[in-house]
């Protein structure tokens, strides 16, 4: 998860500095039938999950181990392709835009809070008849992940977390920090340069984002009400003091984290390892927020190995 205040800000001075002077006008938002032709995959289908119509991506074999992967904020399930190409030989692998975000939009019912979120997360393992899962996740993704761990430990075979928010950041506690203007802004238009400020945030080394991955973000952002969808999160997003779940996971965990992660500090990835009984963590290098993205191979070489160990 982004650091609120902090983040819309510099995002802002990015489009600014990038453009001189740009005028922020408001958005419909691109239709989800038009997002549909660019992005929507054979392994795609909507699934409807206690009111809410999902868009999810099932690879991989029916009788297969389950892998449940969740994407970060402002991002889509898209987030774990590299992963996905890979585990899906071995693993039937799924994949869903969490709501409010991707090709799923928003969630009739606002079900945004990460308690909420986690939740969830037991409606999809129902709807799809799963009992057990390995569950992974990415920043937001990951916060998600391991609530859901914490609270329904014999429904999570491992844990996964890569750059996984958890403690407070920037002022976001037990209570939610107030969203500048121009965050909001940003959320609401997506600009261009905001796009580019957003990927120089996420990864260290931006080179490594493609023009189509830059593509994707911003399309994903505009699909018609994820901006409104995005504030009405961040006013619900809350990170209370987290050591006492974070204590009753009882899942085998592997933690991934970039050393470079502008967003939460690799610091918060040691403290995590010290409290979950079972965990290892990995750092990189030179890497940023999203090391599936920014170092899918090397990530992927540890997920496997992690994955290929005997409880």
């Amino acid at each position: 998860m982004k650091k609120i205040l902090l983040i819309g800000l510099v995002i802002i001075l990015g489009v600014i500095g990038a453009g001189g002077f740009i005028v922020l006008k408001s958005m419909q938002g691109t239709p989800p039938s038009a997002l549909e032709q660019q992005y929507f995959t054979d392994a795609d289908r909507y699934v409807e999950v206690d009111g809410a119509r999902l868009r999810l991506r099932e690879e991989g074999p029916a009788d297969a181990p389950v892998i449940i992967l969740l994407h970060g904020f402002t991002f889509s399930l898209e987030s774990f392709d590299a992963w996905a190409a890979d585990l899906s030989a071995d693993y039937r692998v799924i994949r869903y835009d969490l709501l409010g975000h991707g090709l799923t939009g928003p969630d009739p019912l606002e079900r945004y809070s990460p308690a909420e979120r986690a939740e969830f997360v037991r409606s999809v393992m129902d709807t799809l008849d799963i009992d057990s899962a390995i569950i992974g996740g990415n920043s937001l993704g990951g916060l998600v992940a391991w609530r859901f761990a914490a609270a329904n430990p014999s429904r999570v075979d491992k844990l996964i977390l890569v750059d996984a928010a958890a403690y407070s950041i920037n002022g976001v506690t037990d209570q939610p920090a107030e969203i500048p203007a121009a965050m909001k802004g940003f959320l609401l238009t997506v600009p261009e340069a905001g796009i580019d400020a957003t990927i120089n945030l996420v990864y260290a080394d931006p080179a490594k984002a493609s023009a189509e991955r830059r593509q994707l973000l911003g399309d994903m952002m505009r699909r018609e009400g994820n901006g409104a969808a995005f504030i009405k999160h961040l006013e619900e997003f809350t990170l209370p003091e987290p050591e006492g779940d974070l204590a009753r996971i009882t899942a085998p965990t592997l933690i991934l984290w970039g050393e470079e992660d502008r967003m939460i500090p690799s610091s918060q990835g040691r403290a995590m390892a010290e409290v979950i009984p079972d965990a290892e963590i990995i750092l990189y290098p030179g890497v940023g927020h999203a090391p599936q993205e920014e170092a899918p191979a090397q990530s992927l070489a540890d997920v496997r190995a992690f994955l290929n160990q005997q409880d």
